[in-house]
């Protein structure tokens, strides 16, 4: 029983089989055709019989392992990757069926690859995932077949293997050292020139263009015959608080991941460089109470306490209280912070209600709203319209887009930043406003 369950006809042997059974139907015209159709038929079952025996002869013919990542980053692509031995003394050709995750809902996974005699091959896909939990592989299937490619033998690997999916630590890597780098364009981000500073001395030296003329230090440019400027230090050990709303408007979904997700993300990137700039890092997520808290500190398990903090977040998009949010901030930061809070504004109505508390929570801490554009609407704004139809569609479209352009302006007028940004961008946009506050040194 258990060799009839790993034994597969494949399709080389049933397209010989309809060429003998085309062959007998012209027998019935041509008589002399009977003598070939029966030694055809023969040839056939000998190899058959020949092919079972090469492929099932070896007891352990190959040997394979899906090597994975000990957890996945959400929202990038991360390889999987296959190791294949080959134990025959022929080249063997191999189809490989894995059964991924039913998050990722493919149902016609397969890949084909020839392996050469007593070797062995890496095979590597990809995965992209777009939602936080936990991810079971089932069993890797490989179907083995020799070079006569009658049968295929099947050979079970790996099973029920289940990997976490964690936010896009791939993006915490990438942007590991931009709290650093003096060529920060480089990432995307913009060059900020600095035009505050802490009264903390750092050293002195020579004047370039950009630099606060204010700072010039005369004693040294008449002895260096050059100007020279006093260089501070950066204040340090800053509170910073990302606040991430988890309710109903955050659901909407961009590239198959949600406006939760990216905020999820491009926390932990920015959780990273806080840290590295040797500023307190916090977070905390809400819709009706607040939760996920992460109080600010810079110890050196701090990025991991974010880290399964933001994984644990889970919410059913409820309507978000800000209410709750302002009196939680009230009560439990008390030190004058940098709060960025993850939300979305659709329209000017919505942010109306909301008003009281935005501006109750920017009189005690500097207060910088990040929501997102629609760039299904940008792609509407920009598309040439043919019917009138299309016309009311981009009309309304336009609409949107300025009314987000109406929220910032309104923002603004309060005194409360704002940061404008498409999902995609979201991580370079966030890290480039807490550098332009740093380098300003409003907070």
């Amino acid at each position: 029983m258990k060799f009839l369950k790993s034994l597969y006809l494949n399709n080389f042997f049933f397209y010989a089989l309809l060429g003998i059974v085309v062959l007998f139907v012209c027998a019935f015209v041509f008589p002399f055709l009977y003598r070939a159709v029966e030694y055809l038929f023969l040839v056939l079952l000998v190899f058959l019989f020949l092919d079972v025996l090469i492929v099932f002869f070896a007891k352990n013919g190959i040997d394979a392992s899906r090597i994975m990542p000990e957890k996945l980053s959400n929202g990038d692509e991360n390889p999987i990757n296959i190791n294949i031995r080959n134990y025959y003394t022929f080249p063997i050709y191999v189809k490989i069926i894995d059964e991924i995750p039913s998050q990722f809902q493919v149902r016609n996974f397969e890949i084909s690859r020839k392996i050469k005699s007593s070797s062995e091959d890496d095979i590597a896909y990809y995965l992209r995932p777009t939602a936080r939990g936990e991810y079971h592989f089932g069993k890797l299937n490989i179907y083995v077949a020799s070079p006569l490619r009658l049968i295929s033998r099947r050979f079970v690997f790996s099973k029920d293997e289940m990997v976490p999916t964690y936010p896009s630590y791939i993006q915490l890597r990438k942007y590991d050292l931009i709290a650093f780098s003096n060529n920060l364009f480089q990432y995307g981000v913009k060059k900020i020139r600095r035009i505050g500073h802490s009264m903390e001395f750092e050293q002195i030296k020579e004047y370039v263009p950009g630099d606060d003329i204010r700072t010039l230090n005369w004693k040294a440019t008449a002895k260096k015959n050059s100007l020279m400027v006093n260089q501070f230090q950066d204040e340090k050990s800053q509170s910073i608080y990302m606040v991430i709303d988890k309710g109903r408007v955050m659901k909407m979904p961009f590239n198959g991941l949600s406006l939760l997700d990216y905020a999820i993300n491009a926390t932990l990137v920015l959780s990273n460089v806080i840290l590295k700039k040797q500023d307190k890092a916090g977070m905390f997520a809400f819709s009706k109470k607040v939760t996920n808290r992460v109080v600010a500190e810079k110890r050196s398990a701090q990025m991991q306490n974010i880290l399964e903090s933001l994984y644990n977040i889970k919410t059913d998009f409820f309507e978000s209280d800000f209410s709750r949010l302002y009196a939680d901030i009230r009560k439990n930061i008390n030190q004058r912070s940098l709060i960025l809070l993850y939300t979305n504004f659709e329209t000017l109505d919505s942010l109306h209600r909301q008003m009281p508390y935005l501006k109750g929570i920017a009189k005690s801490h500097l207060l910088v709203v990040v929501f997102f554009n629609n760039t299904e609407l940008n792609e509407l704004i920009h598309k040439k319209t043919e019917t009138i139809q299309e016309v009311y569609d981009k009309v309304i479209a336009e609409k949107f887009a300025f009314e987000k352009r109406l929220i910032v302006n309104e923002l603004k007028k309060y005194g409360i930043y704002s940061v404008l940004t498409q999902p995609e961008n979201l991580t370079l946009d966030t890290i480039n406003k807490y550098l332009e506050i740093k380098a300003r040194g409003i907070l």
